[in-house]
């Protein structure tokens, strides 16, 4: 296997598990604490979605290589893939927005539950909630993001299995 397919697939597991712990496991233990839980699982998805892009345009020697880093990864993704593929520059904002609540969770020197909310405080005491119809509308535009991810690299998925045969 390519190494943008593990990657592909591993978004793919990623969303999957963050859906069914938002949809499964949520409803049961109704922890707010676990919306960051499901938000960690999104980050990942998305982090090896646009991985899985890159690594399959660079397999194909349509970029440059590139520094296997977030923010090298993300700044390729924006500058060459967005306009290539004609992808929403909503992604982004999405990338942005998720990998912002967990360095916000990070420097946090507070954090709780309150009702259904996860509320993370900054050190300036700026709050952050995080509540189930935001995570809903994450997991839907990730979803989005890794079928359109899946759609643009098995392109050519054929050259790949003929090859190993």
């Amino acid at each position: 296997m390519e190494e943008f397919q593990v990657l592909r697939d591993k978004a793919m597991q990623k969303i999957k598990v963050a859906d069914h712990m938002l949809f499964m496991t949520y409803p049961l233990v109704k922890d707010p604490r676990l919306l960051l839980s499901i938000i960690e699982n999104i980050y990942a998805s998305l982090d090896y979605g646009i991985a899985a892009l890159l690594h399959y345009e660079r397999l194909f020697k349509r970029i440059p290589p590139f520094n296997d880093s977030f923010p090298s990864r993300l700044e390729v993704f924006k500058s060459k893939m967005v306009p290539k593929h004609s992808l929403s520059p909503n992604y982004i904002k999405l990338v942005a927005d998720v990998k912002a609540i967990l360095s916000e969770h990070k420097k946090s020197p507070i954090e709780f539950a309150r009702k259904d909310k996860f509320i993370i405080c900054s050190p300036s005491y700026s709050v952050k909630q995080i509540d189930i119809s935001l995570v809903k509308k994450y997991i839907f535009e990730t979803k989005l993001f890794v079928n359109n991810i899946n759609r643009i690299v098995s392109k050519n998925e054929g050259i790949f299995a003929r090859s190993q045969g």
